[in-house]
């Protein structure tokens, strides 16, 4: 069973529909994720652009401006289903192979646009020194995790508010 800490949960409003929604989480995650911050870079040393190989089956990719064309696999998209739902595993470099974390977006409309919710889990499959915890356990390490989640989908919902209403 999972504990309290194996699932962070953040939940944002945008005001657009579920599809515009959707379509700026993946086809514009380039546009709002924040790659200028080094705590948000997945390959250490590089500066990368994120993006995502639409469908089931695709890929997260962080793309190097230093190595172009030698992408970092975030992870694989497990389930693509527009505008409601998007599910893809989750792993920095740091990982070792077969380490790796799950992320789930739900798209729900609500009055005035669309709530999104994001839940990101496995990490219990993580030892407690993993160098993705940065030392931290318990409500420390949960916390992190949901602030920097929450700062990511404040940078995707301005980005959803640039583009048009709902």
């Amino acid at each position: 069973m999972a504990s309290r800490e194996d699932a962070i949960v953040v939940t944002t409003v945008v005001a657009v529909a579920p599809a515009r929604a959707f379509a700026v989480f993946t086809e514009e995650i380039g546009a709002w994720w924040r790659s200028d911050l080094p705590r948000n870079r997945f390959a250490a040393g590089r500066r990368g652009r994120m993006c995502f190989e639409p469908g089931a089956g695709g890929r997260l990719l962080e793309e190097s401006e230093e190595a172009p064309g030698e992408p970092f696999e975030v992870g694989r998209v497990r389930v693509w289903e527009p505008p409601a739902r998007l599910v893809f595993g989750f792993r920095a470099a740091a990982f070792a192979p077969g380490e790796e974390t799950e992320v789930e977006v739900r798209f729900e409309p609500v009055a005035g646009g669309t709530r999104v919710t994001l839940t990101h889990r496995g990490w219990d499959a993580l030892a407690p020194d993993h160098p993705a915890r940065h030392g931290l356990t318990g409500p420390a390490f949960t916390s992190m995790i949901g602030l920097w989640w929450a700062d990511h989908l404040g940078s995707m919902r301005a980005r959803a508010g640039a583009g048009g209403g709902a």
